[in-house]
C-alpha cells in the first residue's frame, strides 16, 4: 500500500526532451508543435496515470524551460537527451540545472526593463521543492529570486509585471501595474539574504526615497528571504508609511504567498 509520500511521488512530474513524432498542440499556451520539432513531454509517474487519471501534456520549449525550439534543432540532446529523474532529483544532480532553468518566459522590453508574459514549468517546480523544503528559498540566486517573484506578479493577475535590469534598476527590481478604475502601479525592492540577517531600517528608508521621488508609484514593498530588524514598524520615519505606502513582506509571509499564488498549476491557470 502506498503511504502519503507514495502519492506525493506519484505526482512529481518527469521530463523527456525528443522530438514530436506527430503534431500536437501545447498543453499551456495552445501553440501548435510541429511534427519533429523539439518539445517536451510532462510525464506523470505510471501509477499517477493509472490510479489518478494523470494525463501526458506536452508542451512547447518555450512553455517548458523559456528557450525556443529553434535553439534546441542544431543540439544532439534533442534526439537522445532524456530528463527522466524527478525536479529533486535533477536539483541534486545536476547543480546548475535550477539556475540554468529560466522561470518566466518574457516578452518586449519597455523603458523600465522587459515585460514577464508567463511563467514555464521550472518555476511550478521550484515553488513546489520551496514547499516541501523551506530552506531550499535561501539557495536561490538573487536574480532568479526576483525572477521567480516577478512571476508570481503575473501568475496573481497583474496586467503589466517588469522585471528591471540586475544593475542600474533605481532601486525598483519589480514593477507591477494594474489597470482598473484607479490606476495601481506597485514597485518591489527584493532582498535575497542569509537566514540570520536582518534587512536595516536604512533599507527600508532607501524604497522609501524611491517613492518620494516617483510620484507614479502607488505603494513599495520591501521583499526578503530573511527578517527584518527588531521594531522595524515602529521607526518614526518608517511607520506612517505603513501599510497604505509600504509593506514589508519577510521570508515566512514570501513563502506562503509563492505558495498560494503557485498552488494551481492546471493548464498553466
Amino acid at each position: 500500500m502506498l503511504d502519503a509520500k507514495g502519492f506525493e511521488d506519484m505526482s512529481t512530474p518527469y521530463l523527456r526532451l525528443s522530438r514530436a513524432r506527430k503534431d500536437y498542440v501545447c498543453s499551456i499556451c495552445g501553440t501548435d508543435i510541429k511534427s519533429k520539432t523539439p518539445y517536451f513531454r510532462d510525464e506523470p509517474h505510471p501509477m499517477a496515470r493509472r490510479h489518478r487519471g494523470a494525463e501526458i501534456r506536452h508542451l512547447c520549449t518555450n512553455c517548458a524551460v523559456g528557450i525556443d525550439a529553434s535553439e534546441f534543432k542544431s543540439r544532439s540532446e534533442a534526439n537522445n537527451f532524456q530528463l527522466r529523474f524527478p525536479f529533486d532529483e535533477a536539483v541534486q544532480r545536476l547543480p546548475g540545472f535550477m539556475v540554468q532553468a529560466a522561470v518566466i518566459k518574457l516578452d518586449r522590453k519597455v523603458s523600465d526593463g522587459i515585460i514577464v508574459e508567463a511563467v514555464t514549468l521550472p518555476w511550478f517546480e521550484i515553488i513546489s521543492h520551496i514547499r516541501k523544503d523551506p530552506s531550499f528559498l535561501f539557495q536561490i540566486p538573487w536574480r532568479k529570486l526576483e525572477e521567480l517573484i516577478a512571476g508570481a506578479y503575473e501568475r496573481e493577475g497583474w496586467d503589466e509585471v517588469i522585471l528591471t535590469p540586475s544593475s542600474g534598476d533605481g532601486g525598483r527590481d519589480i514593477i507591477a501595474v494594474r489597470h482598473a478604475i484607479c490606476r495601481v502601479r506597485i514597485i518591489d525592492q527584493i532582498k535575497a539574504y542569509a537566514p540570520d540577517r536582518f534587512v536595516t531600517a536604512n533599507d527600508v528608508r532607501a524604497l522609501l526615497g524611491v517613492l518620494s521621488s516617483d510620484q507614479n508609484v502607488s505603494k513599495g514593498f520591501v521583499t526578503t528571504t530573511a527578517r527584518f530588524a527588531p521594531k522595524i514598524n515602529e521607526d518614526l520615519s518608517i511607520k506612517p508609511f505603513i501599510p497604505y505606502r509600504l509593506e514589508l513582506k519577510n521570508g515566512t509571509r514570501l513563502r506562503r504567498w509563492l505558495i498560494d499564488v503557485g498552488r494551481n498549476r492546471t493548464n498553466g491557470t
